[in-house]
């Protein structure tokens, strides 16, 4: 548990220390087109900000009830309907999502990004509760 603890630390740390590098990595794997992505100018901070979330709440070693609730809010949509939140998503991101070309794989990978945050939320502290004598 302690290395994928510590991997996921790392790519939080990429996020903060080399967004862009993260984004266009994504971009080559998720778009058949990915230089036809024009980023929003808020894209790359909010990428920095996201990745410096996760890594205090991964040193934290919890999640607080309200990012619980946020987080197992979001992975429900993401299974439920993973077309319009992706959708979404690019519209946050790109100025032109419309031109953006997604490979076939990640409207599956999105529904399944959703279940595991949904599982995270559900299952986060329950290995190290205390059992009932």
């Amino acid at each position: 548990m302690a290395v994928l603890r510590t991997l996921a630390m790392g790519i939080g740390l990429l996020h903060v220390v080399v967004p862009g590098r993260v984004v266009d990595a994504a971009e080559d794997l998720a778009f058949t087109n990915p230089e036809a992505g024009r980023l929003r100018r808020w894209t790359l901070p909010l990428a920095r900000l996201e990745g410096l979330a996760f890594v205090l709440l991964l040193r934290r070693g919890g999640l607080p009830r309200p990012f619980r609730t946020s987080l197992g809010l979001f992975g429900l949509l993401l299974a439920a309907i993973p077309r319009r939140m992706l959708a979404f998503g690019l519209g946050l991101s790109y100025e032109n999502p419309e031109e953006l070309e997604v490979r076939p794989w990640v409207v599956p990978v999105t529904r399944l990004l959703g279940v595991v945050y949904a599982a995270v939320v559900l299952f986060v502290g329950k290995a190290d509760a205390p059992e009932e004598g």
